[in-house]
């Protein structure tokens, strides 16, 4: 019997449209109702997850799986290096770094609920700015650290989500992003308002002087960066796909910002290299990207030279420059078809010399280099059956060299892979990345994982999740949806917006493919997502629920005509569209899971799992839908012909970043759950 959950007779005209809303009162977590239904709907997750007989099996082989630990690439800074790394055993990230006479110490190593946030030592690498948060808040408090001694000397500042900061050459200042105190900002928009401010070292940062932000809407994010001589500041609404771009040059005082395009429909970022020139990443006239050069102090479109042209396939993700021994080496990173190509270019020309080896086919990421220059680049490498390690490439001699293993061993079970294409409902080609056991024949139980949203691309990479799957004997499928960037900028506004059910179309047919293809039946077929890929399993559970035997959905947006009014939802508007507006409203409300939840069908068995840390996306979203489809539910349910809706909610943990062991136990009870209703033995 699922826990009793009133329904409002709550109906509001939006739009001249009458809009049902009878778990509203489930939006309120500290409403005394509220309470006494979570302990009811804990207790009833609990009392099912006793019966989830591959729970134990699940996490050994999670553990065995994350054994491989994580590091990544150097930062030079100096004669110092800086890098993360998680040992076996190991909660979270501790960062390290290597003095110049090669001792290795630990600088952060965070324990319990505290998380490593973000992290920029200074150009001499003497200080260290870091940001940490705890309780899955990401609510950074920012501090400063004497790297030599190990004693903060500055901070913490509050207000300071996962900014970016930007050392002054001089080393005793930065430039940071920082929110207005809340007295400051219109009640309710205290999570916005952000600023860009300077400070020095040692000082009170109520003085900081405000360099950037003023009378620029609530939800802009800011980005800044030095280079060279030059400071540039990126202004981006939410997550758009676009961005306003500024760049001043250090040394003239006050800094006086010049556009390097405003109010345009594209995304540009630019680094000035130690040869004076600017170079520009960009998908201006190239929604595959490009690479361009100008001169700083002159940086209007005007004046840009194309160095690099768009490749009609392959779409752009990094580029670093390098001395080689023929003269300057441009390297770029593109992903065709998700996968990473790394080429060699004449820095000079943009002509092709050559290609960077990379281990295998996967994801070569993070691309790093000395700041003062030199032949050397660092990239991080990985596929689906290997973990991360960092290779070094040199310029001179055109050899790739692993630079550092893995801290563990993972072990990993042999897995056959292979790329799968099909159409979707209105005949876009779509792909997708199937992972078997060896030698599969016949329908097995299959888990599908999609996203489709944000230019997120689904990349190949190590995931003990599907890992672990795979080695039970079931098939793991990833779509590469519309909505995300595996193809470019028109793929992700092809799933966005106006365009949004794109996504969910996308869904259905990997899922019939799938089903056609011989890999699995509709009873053997579980889905998976979290966050915006929450937002697709509701979709797919609510329009196509006889396609599915199972769903887990994680951090979920389901309910579209509210999501705007908390979490960070009013950055996202850009990507999903506005209630407030009327054809943007018909839009979400056509699509909302929420208010798609119909008595007397046949739903899947349904896992929601949320975190009482996100502030991101309220798990209000959940707890709403749980309610809905037990409803919807509860008389089938009470003859024994439904499957059963649970709600997994634990503390302590967010959005983001959580200790290891919280993410194996999470990931065994979704596949145990997805086990026990998809027939996996």
């Amino acid at each position: 019997m699922y826990p009793p959950a009133p329904r409002l007779d709550l109906v509001e005209p939006v739009h001249g449209i009458p809009v049902a809303d009878p778990y509203r009162w489930l939006e309120d977590p500290d409403d005394p109702a509220t309470k006494e239904w979570q302990v009811a709907q804990d207790d009833l997750y609990l009392e099912h997850a006793q019966d989830l007989h591959h729970r134990d099996r699940f996490h050994e082989r999670l553990t065995r799986l994350q054994s491989a630990g994580f590091v990544g690439p150097p930062s030079w800074h100096g004669e110092r290096h800086f890098f993360v790394r998680r040992a076996p055993g190991q909660e979270h990230l501790a960062l390290h770094t290597v003095d110049p006479d090669g001792t290795e110490r630990v600088l952060l190593d965070p324990a319990g609920s505290t998380v490593i946030d973000a992290w920029q030592p200074s150009p001499d690498g003497a200080l260290l700015a870091y940001q940490l948060s705890s309780g899955g808040r990401e609510e950074s408090l920012l501090s400063v650290l004497d790297v030599a001694t190990g004693q903060v000397v500055d901070g913490p500042i509050d207000r300071c989500r996962s900014t970016l900061v930007a050392w002054l050459p001089d080393g005793d200042s930065f430039l940071y992003v920082r929110r207005l105190p809340p007295e400051q900002a219109p009640p309710g928009e205290e999570r916005y308002h952000r600023r860009v401010y300077l400070h020095r070292v040692g000082t009170d940062p109520a003085e900081d002087e405000l360099v950037f932000g003023e009378g620029r809407d609530k939800a802009t994010h800011y980005r800044v960066n030095v280079t060279h001589g030059w400071l540039t500041i990126s202004a981006s609404l939410g997550t758009s796909p676009r961005n306003d771009l500024w760049i001043a040059e250090l040394s003239s005082r006050p800094w006086e910002p010049r556009a390097v395009q405003e109010g345009v429909d594209a995304h540009t970022a630019l680094r000035v290299g130690r040869d004076g020139r600017a170079y520009l990443m960009t998908d201006r006239d190239a929604p595959r990207g490009r690479i361009v050069v100008t001169d700083p102090a002159d940086p209007g479109v005007e004046t840009w030279r194309e160095l690099i042209p768009e490749d009609p396939e392959a779409v752009l993700s990094d580029f670093a420059l390098l001395d080689g021994a023929d003269g300057p080496v441009l390297v770029l990173s593109r992903t065709r078809h998700a996968v990473t190509e790394l080429t060699r270019h004449d820095a000079r020309t943009g002509a092709p010399t050559g290609t960077v080896p990379v281990p295998g086919i996967g994801t070569a990421a993070a691309l790093t280099t000395r700041p003062e220059g030199g032949s050397e680049l660092w990239f991080a490498y990985t596929d689906t059956t290997t973990p991360v390690s960092v290779q070094r490439y040199d310029a001179r001699t055109g050899e790739t060299t692993l630079w550092a293993a893995p801290p563990g061993s993972a072990r990993p079970p042999r897995v056959d892979s292979r790329e799968v294409e099909f159409r979707s409902k209105d005949g876009t080609l779509v792909r997708m990345l199937v992972l078997a056991p060896p030698e599969t024949s016949g329908p097995r139980p299959c888990l599908l994982a999609g996203y489709g949203g944000f230019g997120v691309s689904m990349v190949p990479a190590f995931n003990p999740q599907a890992l672990a799957w795979v080695e039970a004997g079931g098939v793991y499928a990833v779509a590469r949806l519309r909505g995300g960037g595996e193809e470019g900028e028109r793929w992700h506004r092809a799933g966005m917006r106006a365009a949004k059910q794109n996504v969910f179309d996308d869904f259905h047919a990997a899922a019939e493919a799938l089903v056609a293809g011989g890999w699995t039946s509709a009873d053997r077929l579980a889905v998976t997502g979290g966050s915006n890929g929450g937002l697709l399993v509701g979709a797919a559970l609510t329009q196509r629920p006889e396609l599915y035997a199972a769903a887990a959905c994680s951090a979920p947006l389901l309910d579209m005509v509210r999501y705007e009014r908390s979490g960070l939802g009013a950055a996202w508007s850009t990507e999903y569209g506005s209630a407030a507006v009327p054809e943007e409203f018909g839009w979400l409300y056509g699509y909302s899971p929420y208010h798609h939840v119909r008595p007397g069908l046949d739903y899947p068995a349904v896992l929601f799992t949320v975190a009482d840390g996100d502030t991101r996306v309220d798990p209000f979203h959940a707890r709403k839908m749980c309610a809905a489809l037990q409803w919807a539910s509860r008389e089938r349910a009470e003859r024994g012909q439904a499957a059963p809706v649970l709600l997994r909610t634990e503390g302590e943990v967010g959005h983001g970043a959580r200790a290891v062991t919280s993410t194996i136990a999470l990931e065994a009870d979704v596949l145990a759950f997805c086990a026990a209703h998809t027939g996996l033995r």
